[in-house]
């Protein structure tokens, strides 16, 4: 093999392991039932503020006073830090309120935050964000 077809062959596997891992990112749709909602209200146990998305563990309990723990996906923790979040935003013991899509496991008990604010109402953060948001172009 001569020395510009083994080039060519190297460019080719690189650009192809490029590609494939940029797909490797994956959609919450399978995991998450977006046609809907749920809201809950607990008390943090836990705030796991790591790549590559950030959890939140919180202690709810239900009408009929049986409690459990709930988890929490939230974004990526760099693009949290962008709207103010850093890994003491939840302190175990904080009250929080969460609204999203449920997790579409059978009994699983998991939402993906997309809503969340202080027992009150109030933001967590400044503007109240889980999310960061994309600035118009």
């Amino acid at each position: 093999m001569n020395i510009r077809r083994w080039w060519m062959a190297a460019a080719t596997a690189g650009l192809t392991v490029l590609v494939t891992s940029s797909f490797a990112h994956h959609s919450s749709t399978p995991f998450y039932d977006s046609s809907k909602s749920v809201d809950i209200e607990g008390t943090v146990a836990r705030f796991i503020f790591k790549n590559p998305h950030a959890f939140l563990y919180l202690n709810v309990t239900d009408a009929n006073g049986t409690s459990a723990e709930w988890q929490v996906e939230l974004g990526a923790p760099v693009s949290l830090s962008r709207t103010g979040w850093t890994p003491e935003t939840l302190p175990v013991g904080m009250v929080v309120k969460v609204s999203g899509p449920p997790a579409r496991t059978e009994g699983a008990t998991g939402v993906l935050g997309r809503r969340m604010t202080r027992a009150d109402g109030s933001p967590i953060v400044s503007g109240g964000r889980v999310e960061e948001v994309t600035p118009p172009r």
